[in-house]
């Protein structure tokens, strides 16, 4: 391998060439005509121009990757994540093509990807599931059955893709009916597969996961655990490791059962086994992501482990870094992830341009981003912005240190998800660990509620006096107005004192 293109955008296009960079391989960008000028594109020994700025005529089209390859000679592909890294044809056209391909077999690609064939290979390999079924529902009546035998509640889900696309919550057989037509739909939409099986709904579970490594070596490892429970419409916002939910004991036996699940599917390169951890501490496989993941830099803080350049190596043909043996995690890292949606608004996307961009720096803190000052967001791409990450030496260190970032950083010309992180550090049931994936849903009412800017509070009194004195004056009688006898009232007196001062 000596030159590496980079089959994505945005900040993981730019974290992959610098792993490149770092492993002395030239590393190439394909861009959109919306991000010609975009900080991917710049970094990068050569860029080629894909097309429109619509994924499906750029990203999603491997006719024009492969062609992007072949004009700059590269001699491998590196998907990074979203877009095509876990299409299994788009592997399978790279390899074809001659190139090498910076990921898992294909193979293993499709196994894990559908997931009832995924259930059946975990319960084989003696990897613990959530109880439902390992075949897709033919119908809503099949689906209503199904429930009936798993026990209410339960999850609707679609068997290809993920991120919480194709997903009801049924709590009888009426919702059921009702669910299971709106989860294939939005699964067909999707993925191009309606598939849809029944699961049963955990009661108030984490989201833990699995990083895994695996080489051609016979070496397969995991470095840790993940817990990703702040989530929002099954999409993750706040990452750490490792979780405040497990010891040294469950990360063990988890890390055990996410090895075996990567070796049952002949798992090479990176990926992420991710399971639903119970009140209890029983844990259940959900899927795993053959990919890396958006929230990898945390285990690289706290594992000390580039996990791109190992991904760079294992495709080379050559084994691992690590040791093979499991590795103890090293203090606390968390990850915000900084998006252009407006949190007071229901999350809408937002867009517009970057006009002052502040990045806070000191120790422990990392930015992985793709915007820069001046950077346009529009619509067409994922709302993520950047990923800021901090490292402390325990839990307590690293909640004060994401503060401190928080505060720190600007970002000025469009709403962002800043201020909701913010407030997530200050509140108790995250602060004290005690957190599952329901968290949002029960305290997202007071976290989401905007607050009125302190600049904004004295023209609201000022204008409230006046009000107060209008309505005082037409009460009082003519009379006793000439007289004199209406004096304003201290509201009043403090707004005209405040009105000369600040204008």
């Amino acid at each position: 391998m000596k030159r590496v293109l980079v089959a994505n955008r945005g900040e993981i296009a730019l974290r992959i060439i610098r792993g490149c960079h770092e492993e002395g391989l030239e590393a190439v960008a394909v861009y959109s005509e919306a991000d010609r000028l975009s900080p991917h594109a710049m970094a990068a020994d050569r860029a080629v121009e894909l097309g429109p700025p619509p994924a499906s005529e750029s990203y999603l089209s491997v006719e024009r990757l492969l062609e992007a390859a072949r004009a700059t000679e590269a001699d491998a592909v590196h998907p990074g994540y979203g877009f095509l890294a876990e299409q299994a044809h788009f592997a399978e056209a790279v390899e074809q093509a001659g190139l090498t391909w910076i990921g898992p077999p294909p193979d293993a690609i499709r196994m894990m990807g559908e997931k009832t064939e995924a259930r059946r290979r975990m319960t084989r390999a003696g990897v613990p599931i959530v109880p439902g079924t390992t075949e897709a529902a033919r119908d809503a009546e099949a689906a209503v059955a199904a429930a009936d035998e798993v026990g209410y509640p339960v999850l609707l889900k679609a068997a290809s893709g993920g991120g919480g696309k194709g997903m009801r919550v049924a709590r009888d057989a009426d919702e059921v009916r009702k669910g299971f037509q709106q989860a294939a739909s939005e699964a067909k939409s999707a993925f191009g597969d309606d598939s849809i099986y029944v699961e049963h709904l955990v009661d108030r579970p984490r989201h833990v996961e699995i990083q895994v490594l695996a080489d051609r070596f016979g070496n397969t490892i995991h470095l840790g655990e993940r817990e990703c429970s702040v989530q929002r419409r099954h999409q993750k916002l706040i990452e750490e490791s490792p979780s405040p939910a497990v010891d040294l004991d469950l990360r063990l036996r988890m890390g055990e059962a996410a090895v075996k699940a990567a070796q049952s599917v002949g798992y090479l390169s990176a990926g992420t086994v991710e399971f639903l951890l119970d009140p209890r501490g029983k844990f259940y496989f959900l899927e795993m992501n053959t990919r890396l993941q958006v929230e990898h830099p945390v285990t690289e803080m706290v594992y000390g482990v580039d996990i791109v350049r190992e991904q760079l190596r294992i495709a080379a043909g050559e084994p691992m870094t690590l040791p093979g043996r499991p590795m103890r995690p090293r203090g606390h890292a968390i990850e915000c992830r900084i998006t252009a949606e407006d949190p007071y608004a229901n999350f809408l996307p937002a867009t517009g341009r970057v006009e002052y961009l502040h990045v806070p720096t000191g120790p422990g803190v990392r930015w992985d981003a793709g915007i820069e000052m001046g950077s346009e967001v529009g619509l067409f791409y994922d709302s993520l912005l950047g990923k800021l990450i901090v490292w402390g030496e325990n839990r307590e260190r690293a909640v004060r240190r994401m503060r401190r970032a928080l505060d720190e950083m600007v970002i000025v010309g469009l709403p962002t998800s800043q201020p909701f992180h913010r407030r997530v550090m200050d509140e108790p049931g995250f602060v004290g660990g005690e957190y599952d994936i329901e968290y949002l849903d029960r305290v997202g009412g007071e976290l989401l509620v905007r607050e009125i800017p302190e600049t904004d509070l004295w023209q609201i009194a000022v204008a409230a006096a006046l009000a107060e004195d209008e309505a005082r004056s037409a009460r009082v009688p003519t009379s006793e107005a000439a007289a004199g006898g209406a004096a304003p009232s201290a509201w009043v007196r403090c707004a005209r004192e405040e009105g000369l001062r600040r204008p």
